[in-house]
C-alpha cells in the first residue's frame, strides 16, 4: 500500500525522529533535570516536587536498591501503587541502576498478583500499605525477596503527611491489616538510601526497561518486553506529533490514567517529563468531584484520558465551572472515543479530544490524529513518525485500500517480544510487523479507522479483560458446566463482561456466580450480566463461538 499518509503530518512534523540522540530513558531523564531543575515536575494532591527535588530523591532510592537490596542490573522490580508522587521516585531510581520495572495494577486480586511476579521473577517490590495484604497471601509462592511498602503521603511535607496518612488508614480504614516483618518503609528506604551514594549502572537501547503485562492475542497475561529503545521511541514520537502545539517548559498536563498504565507511562510520565511539563497526578479518578476540584484550580494546558472518564466529568454538574482556555490539547487512547462524546466535549470546552490508537506491545502509541485542527473524529488518525502500518487479510496480504484488514504495525516502538514466551511471540511479530488484531480501514487522506476487534479482548474503562481468565474463573464454580464470557457495550465503561453458561445445577443463579467470581478476579472483570443457555454455539471441533453469543439473537 502506498503510504499516502505521509504527506498528512501536522506542519513542521516530519515523518522520521533521530534514535542515536539517546542511548537509554534516564539520558533523557539526566537532560530534563539540568534543563528544567527549579520547575515543578510532579504535583499530587497539592505538594510538588521540582525536577531537582525528584531528582535528589531518585538518587536516594537508587541507591537503597542497589547498597541495601543488592539488585544488580537485569533483576525485576515490581511497582504496585495509583498515581502517587513515589511513582515516579521509584520508577526512575530502578532505572538509574539498571532495573526491569514491572508495572502491577493495584487492585489485581492476590490470585493475580501471584502469576504476573512468579511470571516475571521479580525480586523486589514497592507496593501501597492498602495492597499489602493481598501481597502476604502470595508472597511465599514468589521470587519476592524485598518489600518497599509506602502510604498514599509519604512524600508530602510533615503535618500533612501524618494527617493523610492517618485519615486513609485510621478513619477511612482504607489499610487492610497485613504482616509483613521484612518489610521497608519507603521513607526507611529514603532514609539509607541518603547514607551513600550510588553508582549509576550504564542501559542501552537493547536492555529491557518495562515488562508490561497483556493479555496479547490470547488471555494469558504475559509480559511485553518494552526496551529502552521502544519506550524512547515513542516518547521522540509522541513530543514530534505535539511540537506544534506544545511548548517545552510550559506545559502543565494532567495525569488522571495511572502511570502503570502504559498509556500514561509513556505519555505522562515519560513525553511530558521530555517536555519539561508539571504532571499533576490524579490519585483516584473516579471520585470525580474530587478530580473537578483539582481540575479547577490547576491552569492546565493538557489532559489526556478515556473515552468513559471525559464522559463522567461531563455528566457531573460542576464539569462547566472548570476554566478551559489555557487548553491547548486533549488525547483520548486506550479505547475507542465515541463522536457524542468527542461533540459534546467540543461544545462544552470549546476544545478538542484527539483520539490516537496504540497497544501494551507498541509501548503503546502506534498513530494518533494531528492537533493541528486537521484531526477526523471517529478516526485513530495517521502514522507516528517512524512508523508504517499495513492492513492485511488472513493470509497476510496486503488488502485494497477499499477493503478492512488487520491492522499490522512496524516501527522502533514495537516490543522485542514476549517474557519467556518464544511461540507466542512468534504468532505476533514477523519481520517486524507486529499483527494488532485489529480490524482497520483506510480512507483516501490516509486516516485509519478501526472496524472491529480480531481478539476477543473485552475493554472496560480503558482495561484489558480476557475472556479466558473470566471463564477459567468461573469454571471452577461446581454448578458450571460450560461459560463463556463476552463484552456488551455500556454506556458508562464502553463495555461491560457478560457470562453466558449452560448449568450443571439446576439451581445456580447469577448471584452465584457473581460472588464466585469476585473471589479470584478484579472488580472490573466480575461479570455484571449472566445469562444462562441450555447450550452454546461451537465450532465442528467444539471451540465455542464467542463471536455468535455477541450477535444479536433472532
Amino acid at each position: 500500500m502506498e503510504k499516502i499518509w505521509l504527506k498528512n503530518y501536522p506542519a513542521g512534523v516530519g515523518p522520521e525522529i533521530d534514535l542515536n540522540q539517546y542511548q537509554s530513558l534516564m539520558e533523557i531523564y539526566d537532560e530534563s533535570i539540568r534543563k528544567f531543575g527549579a520547575k515543578k515536575a510532579f504535583t499530587n494532591m497539592g505538594v510538588s516536587l521540582t525536577f531537582n527535588e525528584l531528582d535528589q530523591k531518585v538518587s536516594q532510592f537508587a541507591s537503597f536498591l542497589q547498597n541495601e537490596l543488592k539488585l544488580k542490573k537485569g533483576d525485576r522490580i515490581a511497582i504496585q501503587m495509583p498515581n502517587l508522587l513515589q511513582f515516579p521516585v521509584a520508577a526512575f531510581a530502578a532505572l538509574r541502576v539498571g532495573l526491569t520495572i514491572v508495572n502491577t495494577n493495584p487492585l489485581y486480586s492476590a490470585k493475580e498478583m501471584q502469576h504476573q511476579f512468579k511470571d516475571s521473577g521479580a525480586k523486589a517490590i514497592v507496593i501501597m500499605a492498602n495492597f499489602a495484604s493481598h501481597l502476604e497471601q502470595i508472597i511465599k509462592d514468589t521470587q519476592i525477596e524485598s518489600v518497599v511498602i509506602t502510604e498514599i503521603a509519604d512524600l508530602f511535607p510533615t503535618p500533612k503527611r501524618i494527617l493523610v496518612n492517618s485519615v486513609v488508614k485510621y478513619i477511612k480504614k482504607m489499610v487492610p491489616t497485613y504482616n509483613l516483618p521484612q518489610a521497608y518503609t519507603f521513607r526507611q528506604a529514603l532514609q539509607l538510601g541518603a547514607m551513600r551514594p550510588h553508582q549509576n549502572v550504564p542501559t542501552k537501547h537493547d536492555d529491557i526497561a518495562f515488562l508490561q503485562y497483556t493479555g496479547g492475542t490470547t488471555g494469558v497475561a504475559k509480559g511485553a518486553m518494552l526496551t529502552h529503545r521502544n519506550v524512547l521511541a515513542n516518547m521522540l514520537q509522541i513530543r514530534l506529533w505535539m511540537s506544534p502545539k506544545l511548548v517545552e517548559g510550559q506545559e502543565i498536563a494532567i495525569a488522571a490514567l495511572p502511570l502503570y498504565h502504559i498509556f500514561a507511562l509513556t505519555l505522562n510520565c515519560l513525553a511530558f517529563l521530555k517536555m519539561g511539563a508539571e504532571n499533576v497526578l490524579i490519585t483516584n479518578p473516579k471520585d470525580i468531584p474530587g478530580f473537578i476540584k483539582e481540575m479547577k484550580k490547576t491552569p492546565f494546558t493538557a489532559l489526556s484520558g478515556v473515552n468513559t472518564l471525559f464522559n463522567a466529568l461531563m455528566n457531573n454538574p460542576e464539569f462547566v465551572t472548570i476554566d478551559f482556555s489555557r487548553v491547548k490539547i486533549s488525547v483520548a487512547g486506550a479505547m475507542t472515543l465515541q463522536r457524542p462524546v468527542a461533540e459534546k466535549w467540543m461544545e462544552l470546552t470549546k476544545s478538542v479530544i484527539v483520539e490516537g490508537y496504540g497497544l501494551t506491545e507498541a509501548s503503546p502509541v502506534v498513530s494518533c490524529n494531528p492537533i493541528d485542527g486537521r484531526d477526523k473524529v471517529g478516526t485513530i488518525g495517521l502514522p507516528m513518525p517512524s512508523t508504517d502500518v499495513k492492513l492485511v487479510d488472513d493470509d497476510g496480504h496486503e488488502v485494497k485500500e477499499d477493503e478492512a484488514g488487520e491492522l499490522c504495525a512496524k516501527g522502533p516502538q514495537v516490543m522485542a517480544g514476549y517474557w519467556n514466551r518464544p511461540e507466542e511471540t512468534a504468532a505476533v511479530l514477523k519481520d517486524g510487523w507486529l499483527k494488532t488484531g485489529d480490524i482497520a480501514t483506510v480512507d483516501s487522506d490516509g486516516f485509519f479507522k478501526i472496524v472491529d476487534r480480531k481478539k476477543d479482548m473485552i475493554l472496560v474503562s480503558g482495561f484489558n479483560v480476557y475472556p479466558n481468565e473470566v471463564e477459567e474463573a468461573i469454571a471452577s464454580h461446581p454448578g458450571v458446566l460450560e461459560v463463556a464470557a463476552i463484552g456488551v457495550p455500556d454506556e458508562h465503561s464502553g463495555e461491560i463482561v457478560k457470562a453466558v453458561i449452560v448449568k450443571k445445577d439446576p439451581a445456580l443463579t447469577a448471584e452465584d456466580v457473581i460472588a464466585h467470581a469476585r473471589k479470584s478476579l478484579t472488580g472490573y472483570k466480575v461479570p455484571k450480566l449472566v445469562e444462562f443457555r441450555t447450550e452454546l454455539p461451537k465450532t465442528n471441533v467444539g471451540k465455542i463461538l464467542r463471536r455468535a453469543l455477541r450477535e444479536p439473537t433472532k
